[in-house]
């Protein structure tokens, strides 16, 4: 935000949810002088809190509350903006990660994290469960185009286009050559429900490893 003679703050988007309407409200958030000033920015209806964030800074932005600091001398990133969302795009331990981790793990669910499914194939997926042959990738909004939640930046907009677009083909070329190895592949959103993508995964991973076992069963009936 500017405030004013050359000094800007960084804003956050607040969420408050009415005890008795259990209606959500976004509120615009900065620091001033060790005040915390807050403004109203609207009710937000979205199913989940990744969904009421990104509508409650479409919100302020549209209010005209928001302004761009010129970037730092250096930076390559075009606006604060653009570098914020890189920030919050880490392409490992990304809180969506460690929270399907952790669901999968309670499930008795073991795999390793960071891994490339072919040694061969330079293509990282975020979680591999080596037996069923499944690869997880959790993916970010921003970096991934989702449809639902992808913002595009108003400044280089072609060129961030065409890196999203890149990172899209790619995307479906590493599904492609997964699948043609064996592997099965599953794609999370970083927005999603956590149970619901865990619940996804355990499903697909524990279809694949019966899969596996009756065909090993098979084999070994037709040895005979």
């Amino acid at each position: 935000m500017d405030l004013g003679e050359g000094r800007f703050a960084r804003a956050s988007v607040e969420l408050k949810v009415l005890p008795d309407t259990r209606r959500i409200r976004a509120y615009l958030r900065w620091s001033d002088g060790g005040k915390s000033p807050a403004r109203y920015l609207g009710q937000v209806e979205h199913e989940t809190r990744a969904a009421n964030l990104a509508e409650g800074w479409k919100m302020a932005w549209e209010k005209g509350l928001l302004t761009e600091e010129p970037p730092a001398e250096g930076s390559w990133a075009s606006s604060p903006s653009v570098r914020a969302v890189m920030r919050a795009n880490r392409s490992k331990d990304t809180r969506p990660e460690l929270r399907l981790r952790s669901l999968l793990h309670k499930q008795g669910l073991r795999y390793r994290v960071a891994a490339r499914p072919l040694s061969d194939l330079r293509r990282t997926a975020d979680l591999i469960f080596s037996k069923p042959k499944v690869a997880v990738f959790v993916d970010g909004c921003f970096w991934h185009g989702c449809p639902e939640h992808l913002r595009e930046s108003h400044k280089n907009a072609e060129f961030w286009r065409s890196k999203i677009e890149g990172n899209q083909t790619r995307d479906a070329e590493t599904d492609r050559l997964l699948r043609e190895a064996g592997w099965t592949v599953v794609r999370v959103w970083e927005h999603e429900a956590p149970d619901a993508a865990a619940a996804r995964v355990i499903s697909v991973v524990r279809a694949s490893s019966a899969d596996q076992h009756n065909s090993g069963q098979s084999e070994s009936n037709m040895k005979r």
